[in-house]
């Protein structure tokens, strides 16, 4: 699975390393999940699924990145679940949730976060974002303050600044077929870009993501991706940032390869990450050694210990 830059390395051909060749094609709602997976009907046309787990006074909802889905977060869900309701979505158009065609905007996104908070009954949670979910967050934070009572940013997309002519090269660089025809033997490196070393449990994300290209919902998923990145770089975060008044943590990576963007720009994740900390009033930053942008699998223990010291 995917999250927000490695995306566009879709193009580099890599020669395969695992026996990925005998997989069988599976459909989105045969993927495996590490936590019973829930179904709310937060709009005619939209069916949201989520894995709910745990109790306290605390709720956290958790968002995935670009390309990915919930089982991201289930090495936080895991550790968190004993003191927390923890929540972890799949957003529209990724995993088990409805492949409705739709604007991928952020704000859409946020919306939604808001109408699932409203079925379940939810008055005010934490948002914990990764990457494309971080920017997701933000703007829930920015459009919904009463809402969301603090955040947790995990490697987040919505730091870095693109130029007009930037933010094109965004748009025209990502298309359907891009995504769609993405060859088996690229699929693994684009996701080794995603850690700084490759957990041997993150290989269910290859084979799914392998898996997954023959379901008959894949079209749909290959254009939420490609509408979730124009939708990014269309409804930038970065000049609103001072404007959060939740307490905010931020956590990355400092082996992020993904964040500076290396296609476009120089520099180190700390950069990235201190702008971030500069604008956002009540935050608080944490670089954690030897990890890249997939954090809170990488390093779930740094990123637990962090979100639960923030919490308390």
């Amino acid at each position: 699975m995917k999250t927000i830059y490695f995306l566009f390395a879709f193009a580099l051909f890599a020669s395969c390393t695992q026996p990925y060749g005998t997989l069988s094609t599976m459909e989105f709602s045969e993927l495996s999940y590490p936590f019973e997976v829930k179904h709310a009907q937060i709009r005619p046309d939209i069916n949201l699924a989520y894995m709910d787990e745990g109790s306290g006074k605390e709720t956290i909802i958790f968002i995935h990145g670009l390309g990915s889905y919930a089982p991201a977060w289930k090495k936080n869900i895991e550790s968190l679940k004993s003191d927390y309701r923890c929540i972890a979505i799949d957003l529209p158009g990724y995993g088990k949730s409805t492949k409705v065609v739709h604007s991928g905007k952020m704000e859409f996104y946020a919306d939604v976060v808001i109408d699932l908070m409203n079925t379940l009954k939810l008055d005010k949670v934490t948002l914990a974002g990764h990457s494309m979910g971080g920017q997701i967050s933000i703007l829930a934070s920015l459009k919904y303050p009463e809402r969301i009572k603090s955040l947790i940013l995990v490697d987040p997309a919505g730091f870095e600044s693109f130029t007009e002519g930037e933010k094109q090269w965004f748009r025209e660089v990502m298309t359907q077929d891009l995504v769609k025809l993405t060859p088996v033997s690229a699929i693994r490196p684009n996701l080794v870009d995603n850690f700084y070393n490759l957990p041997e449990d993150a290989e269910f994300m290859i084979t799914d993501r392998i898996a997954l290209r023959g379901a008959k919902d894949f079209d749909r998923y290959c254009l939420t991706v490609v509408r979730s990145v124009h939708g990014m770089v269309d409804q930038p975060v970065i000049d609103y940032l001072e404007k959060i008044t939740q307490p905010t943590l931020i956590l990355f990576g400092e082996n992020d390869n993904l964040i500076p963007n290396r296609f476009l720009h120089a520099g180190f994740t700390r950069d990235i990450a201190e702008i971030g900390k500069s604008k956002i009033q009540n935050s608080t930053l944490v670089m954690i050694p030897e990890c890249g942008h997939f954090a809170q699998f990488e390093k779930p223990s740094e990123v637990n210990g962090a979100i639960r010291d923030f919490l308390k």
